[in-house]
């Protein structure tokens, strides 16, 4: 009885079928073109002047390559409830969970927008050490590991999935497990726009920490010690701004403004020694 319990509490691995091989190509390739689209402004603070649309885009692209990886265990154990047309239908999973990462785009652009109006000076540090502070707190709250228990065993939650019938059951399945899966991981991708959005090393890094928390096996004690992490950074970026380089460079309108009042200046210096 004591075995059986420990083997629904064990996490899943992946078993790689030809449908997992290219939910895993698709997120490589999302994560590709993301970090060719980021073209060396990894730390470039706010919205980086993308209007909600084409952030929100990006925003998809980026969770693609950062998600997928981590929901292959879970889709792994799903795509053995299939026994038809899996390949369409893990697609159609995959794009309910996707679709729920999408939408939390928007939350994320209007944090990107407070960055663009806070960064640069004191008030983005502050915002620093909220983000911080407010990631570490939810590390170590009883919904953070409740809904991390779903990404970890979520038998029931195969039980119930395989319940859904209609033409769009698979999408409904992905959407469920997503918003799950978002409840667990909100905290770490606000660290995004501390780190700056496309800040491909802060990409990497959580998509390793999101997938240890799931995949491993001491996955909930790390999920505390990165509470911890977290916590210590807000207190070490009133001191170490470098830290937050999202919140603590100068945003891209400024930096427009200061580049447009040089070009003006200079073309006034231009103008008056040609009078001269």
């Amino acid at each position: 009885m004591a075995s059986a319990a420990q083997s629904l509490r064990r996490p899943f691995l992946v078993r790689l079928t030809p449908q997992i091989a290219l939910l895993l190509l698709f997120g490589a390739s999302a994560a590709a073109v993301t970090i060719i689209r980021a073209d060396g402004r990894w730390d470039m603070p706010g919205t980086m002047g993308y209007a909600l649309p084409a952030f929100m885009g990006m925003w998809a692209l980026m969770m693609a390559g950062m998600m997928l990886p981590s929901v292959a265990p879970f889709a792994s154990m799903y795509s053995r409830t299939v026994t038809e047309r899996r390949i369409p239908r893990l697609a159609l999973f995959a794009a309910g969970y996707l679709a729920v990462w999408s939408l939390m785009g928007i939350p994320a652009f209007g944090l990107a927008r407070l960055a663009d109006e806070f960064a640069g000076g004191d008030r983005g540090t502050v915002l620093a050490v909220v983000a911080f502070a407010a990631c570490g707190i939810y590390q170590l709250t009883p919904l953070k590991y409740r809904c991390l228990t779903h990404c970890r065993t979520p038998m029931s939650h195969l039980l119930k999935f395989a319940s859904h019938r209609g033409r769009l059951r698979d999408l409904r399945s992905g959407f469920e497990h997503g918003y799950f899966c978002a409840a667990c991981c909100w905290g770490l991708m606000m660290l995004l726009v501390v780190f700056g959005v496309m800040n491909v090393p802060a990409m990497i890094l959580l998509a390793a920490v999101v997938a240890t928390e799931k995949i491993w096996r001491w996955g909930e004690r790390f999920s505390r010690a990165v509470g911890v992490a977290a916590l210590a950074a807000a207190v070490l970026v009133v001191w170490v701004p470098e830290l937050a380089p999202g919140l603590t460079n100068e945003p891209m309108e400024t930096m427009a403004g200061d580049s447009m009042a040089g070009d003006s200046m200079m073309d006034g210096e231009s103008m008056g020694d040609s009078m001269k």
